[in-house]
């Protein structure tokens, strides 16, 4: 299949953000995730997922996204664009204040430490802050259910200070989709798909949330094969 050359997400604008990274060829081979809509996040539409969570099937044949749930930050006609939410980077393990203390970014405030998300194999170099939306800024995306986008380095630094959102979760690189791209996907039984909600999105227990995902839309594990369908 080969992967759509929709244009990037919008890349908030942040005078002392470092510049984003020359996609590796991974990030541009075949796959589930093509690149995220042109303008921005898509409007949603009656049949919009935006908000909900997609949870891949057992018989997923990437091995990038076996067993993930991705929290869908916009799903239009434009495509689709989500982070993983059940996925640490492990190679090697990097925590938000080692990060942070690499931008240089203050960390006196921060109260505590969660290790950073592998987010999606597109841009791996960029960061995203999926977070309650009890913090919003000029370039913050609300996208519903109290869970919002922000991808500055502003919040960061927020977060730092201890002023930053009540829950909140770093994730580098996303998962996008081109137009149609993901509903293919879904009518060929790769996904799942069951609302969010902000305990399973951030928990810090991420080994679970594939099995929570599972569990909120009342399927038996064992009853899932390739002929199964959406939630």
């Amino acid at each position: 299949m080969a992967d759509p050359k929709t244009p990037r997400p919008p890349r908030p604008q942040d005078p002392e953000s470092p510049p984003a990274p020359a996609e590796s060829p991974e990030a541009r081979a075949p796959s589930t995730r093509a690149r995220a809509p042109k303008s921005g996040l898509p409007a949603a539409s009656p049949t919009s997922l935006t908000g909900q969570l997609l949870i891949a099937m057992p018989q997923m044949q990437d091995p990038r996204f076996e067993r993930t749930v991705i929290y869908l930050c916009a799903h239009g006609s434009e495509g689709a664009m989500g982070l993983v939410v059940n996925k640490y980077l492990d190679n090697p393990p990097v925590t938000l204040s080692k990060l942070m203390g690499q931008l240089g970014i203050a960390t006196e405030g921060l109260k505590v430490d969660p290790p950073v998300h592998r987010g999606g194999p597109v841009e791996e170099g960029r960061g995203f802050v999926l977070h309650s939306a009890d913090y919003t800024e000029e370039a913050t995306m609300v996208i519903g259910d109290n869970v919002a986008l922000t991808a500055t380095l502003d919040i960061l630094r927020a977060i730092g200070r201890g002023d930053g959102p009540k829950k909140s979760l770093l994730a580098l690189g996303y998962a996008g989709w081109g137009p149609g791209q993901l509903d293919a996907e879904m009518q060929a039984n790769g996904w799942l798909h069951v609302n969010a909600d902000e305990t399973l999105v951030f928990d810090p227990n991420s080994k679970d949330k594939w099995q929570q995902a599972i569990a909120k839309i009342g399927i038996d594990l064992t009853a899932l094969s390739g002929d199964a369908g959406h939630a």
